[in-house]
C-alpha cells in the first residue's frame, strides 16, 4: 500500500471530510480541463471507460488515499464516477443508500464508501465549491453540523464520506471576512461586493471508492435502481488494457457495466427511493 503525504485520516473520520493538498500539479489540472472539455458530447460513461481520463482512476493516487483512510487493502472501484461540467445546485443531501433511516444498515457501522473530487479550478479564494457540514456523517438529518466549505486549491483532492451532508454552490466571502463560510441560504444577507467570484467554468472529476464489504454491496444494489446511473453504465465499457492497469496498482474493479447487460427492470427510479432491508 502506497503512502500519500498529507492525508489527515483523523480529520476525515472526525469531520466526515478532508483535503489532500497538492496531490496533482497545476499542469495536470490544466490537462484534465482540456481533456474534459474536449470530451463534451463524445463520452457519457464513467471515468474508467473514458479514453482520455481513465488515468485519474488508474494512476493510483486516489486508491492510495482511500487505502490510508480505510486502513485496508480491499478497495473497490465500481463505476460510480463522472466528469461534471456544470454549475452545482444548492441543497444539502447525502450520497449513501439509507439517507433518512437511522435504523437501516448504513448506520449500523462506520461507513466505508468514499467520494473523491478533483475540482479543476480554485475554490480556496473563489466561490462555487462544496458546502459540507462538520460531523454530519454521524447524523441522519441534513440540518446539523457547522457549515464549512471544501476550500480546495488547484491540485487538491477533496475527500468526503458518502454519509456527510453536502451541497454544491458554496460561497466564499472576500477578505477580511474570508473566514466566514455561510450557509447558501444566508448568502443574501451579504452585499454582492463582499462575495468572492467564481474561478471560471466549474469542472470537477468525481469518483467513488470503497471497502469490499456490506456497505459496498448495498450501495451498488441501490445504484442499480437509479436511472441516471444505469445510463452512465450503459455508456461505459472497460478495455482489457485499462483493467490491466487497475490490476497493476492493486485496485479491484467491479465491472458493473457488464453486470447490467441484459438485465431488465433496472434504473426505474429517477428520484431517490429507499431500498428494503
Amino acid at each position: 500500500m502506497g503512502s500519500v503525504a498529507g492525508v489527515n485520516v483523523k480529520e476525515y473520520w472526525d469531520k466526515g471530510f478532508t483535503i489532500v493538498r497538492g496531490l496533482y500539479s497545476p499542469e495536470e489540472i490544466e490537462d484534465f480541463r482540456k481533456r474534459s472539455l474536449a470530451s463534451v458530447g463524445k463520452h457519457g460513461g464513467d471515468l474508467l471507460s473514458h479514453p482520455e481520463l481513465s488515468s485519474v482512476i488508474t494512476d493510483g493516487r486516489m486508491l492510495d488515499v482511500a487505502k490510508q483512510i480505510l486502513d485496508r487493502d480491499d478497495v473497490v472501484y465500481y463505476g460510480d464516477s463522472i466528469v461534471a461540467i456544470r454549475e452545482g445546485t444548492p441543497g444539502f443531501h447525502k450520497d449513501n443508500t439509507d439517507k433518512f433511516d437511522g435504523k437501516a444498515p448504513d448506520w449500523r457501522s462506520p461507513y466505508t464508501q468514499i467520494r473523491l473530487g478533483i475540482y479543476l479550478q480554485d475554490h480556496y479564494s473563489h466561490s462555487g465549491g462544496l458546502n459540507v457540514r462538520e460531523g454530519s456523517h454521524n447524523k441522519v438529518n441534513t440540518t446539523e453540523g457547522r457549515v464549512r466549505q471544501l476550500r480546495t486549491r488547484v491540485g487538491d483532492l477533496g475527500v468526503w464520506n458518502m454519509r456527510v451532508s453536502h451541497s454544491a454552490a458554496g460561497t466564499i466571502l472576500r477578505r477580511p471576512l474570508n473566514f466566514v463560510q455561510p450557509h447558501f441560504n444566508d448568502v443574501k444577507r451579504y452585499p454582492k461586493w463582499l462575495l468572492a467570484p467564481k474561478d471560471g467554468q466549474r469542472i470537477a472529476l468525481f469518483a467513488a471508492l470503497g471497502a469490499d464489504d456490506e456497505h459496498l454491496a448495498r450501495y451498488v444494489d441501490y445504484l442499480k435502481t437509479r436511472q441516471y446511473m444505469i445510463q452512465v453504465w450503459q455508456r461505459s465499457k472497460y478495455s482489457d488494457e485499462t483493467l490491466a492497469e487497475a490490476e497493476a496498482i492493486g485496485l479491484r474493479v467491479r465491472n458493473t457495466p457488464a453486470e447490467i447487460v441484459g438485465v431488465e427492470g433496472l434504473g426505474q427510479n429517477v428520484e431517490y427511493k429507499p431500498i428494503p432491508y
